[in-house]
Order: structure tokens, then C-alpha cells, then sequence
């Protein structure tokens, strides 16, 4: 009998130390995708529609807030704002997604080569990958909320948000400093 009780809970403690140990085993995939520019192992890491969602929400709110109240009141103001809203939640629908993110770090290869940014300084070696999650410093937000935070160029917060969806967690939510 007690060795059932002591394999239940080193089954549960082994569980517990997987679920914890989540969003760093994500953070560590997304960098991994990253490096390899695998659309593939990225989106097992990153859920999309959510990130869509949630940046597509932060835009508009930031157009809105910078159009200001003058603008929505004019019949001409609000017209424009509704158009600039759909072609901005387009754009977001287009790169946030697997192909897109492929787009921009294909992009981003062929620009780090053309600058000599490679990873043996050989102009035809392999480019310096992206890590945007370097030097973040991490939180436990909830049981099912982590957060990692870096700071963009003028020393605004990014916060990168994953959620837990049963044993698994993936990135949900990026808050952009607008």
C-alpha cells in the first residue's frame, strides 16, 4: 500500500514540476523556432488566433486614443478611422500568423546577412538569430498566467503572456508599449 502512495505522489510531484516548468520548455521552443526559422515549431508555441486577437484589440485602442474624440465626432473623421481600423486588422491578420512570422524572419535573414550579422562573422554564414525573449525577466502571474518582460529600445515594457491550456503552455498575449 505504501508503495502506491509513494508512486501517486512522485507521479503527481513529477506533474507538478512539468506543468512549472512550461513556459520556460515554450520560451525555449520559440527560441529554438526561431533560431531554425521554423514556422512549424513555432506555431506549437505560440497560439495565433489569441495573439491576433489581442493585438489587433491594442491597435485600434491606440488609433483611437491618438485620433481623439474630435476626429470620431466628424462624419469625414470617422469615416477615415473606420478604414484606417480595417486596414490595420488586416495587417495584423496577415502577420500574425505562421506564413507572416515565416515573411518577416526571412526578412530579417536576408537583412542580418547583408549587414555581415551572421553567427561566424562570414558574409555567407548563417545570420544572427532573433531572440526577443534574451533578456527577459520572468513572472508566475496565476497557475495558468506567466508573463516575460524585455524592454523595446526606448526602455518601454513588452510583456510576453503565455497561458496554460491543460499540461501545455503557449504564447497568448503580447502587450505592446503604444
Amino acid at each position: 500500500m505504501k508503495k502506491w502512495i509513494a508512486l501517486v505522489v512522485a507521479v503527481l510531484i513529477a506533474l507538478g514540476g512539468y506543468v512549472a516548468a512550461g513556459p520556460y520548455l515554450a520560451i525555449n521552443g520559440i527560441r529554438t523556432a526561431l533560431a531554425e526559422q521554423d514556422t512549424g515549431k513555432l506555431e506549437r508555441h505560440v497560439d495565433f488566433p489569441a495573439l491576433r486577437v489581442s493585438i489587433k484589440a491594442q491597435m485600434e485602442d491606440a488609433l483611437a486614443r491618438r485620433a481623439g474624440s474630435d476626429l470620431g465626432s466628424n462624419i469625414f473623421g470617422a469615416v477615415a478611422l473606420s478604414i484606417a481600423s480595417n486596414v490595420m486588422g488586416t495587417g495584423v491578420d496577415t502577420m500574425v500568423t505562421p506564413l507572416g512570422i515565416g515573411a518577416l524572419l526571412q526578412g530579417r535573414s536576408m537583412w542580418k546577412k547583408s549587414i555581415g550579422e551572421t553567427v561566424d562573422g562570414d558574409t555567407y554564414g548563417k545570420p544572427v538569430p532573433a531572440d526577443p525573449l534574451k533578456t527577459a525577466t520572468h513572472k508566475y502571474e496565476s497557475l495558468s498566467r506567466f508573463t516575460a518582460t524585455v524592454q523595446d529600445e526606448d526602455g518601454d515594457p513588452v510583456v510576453f503572456v503565455f497561458k496554460r491550456k491543460g499540461l501545455t503552455w503557449k504564447l497568448a498575449d503580447i502587450r505592446l508599449p503604444l
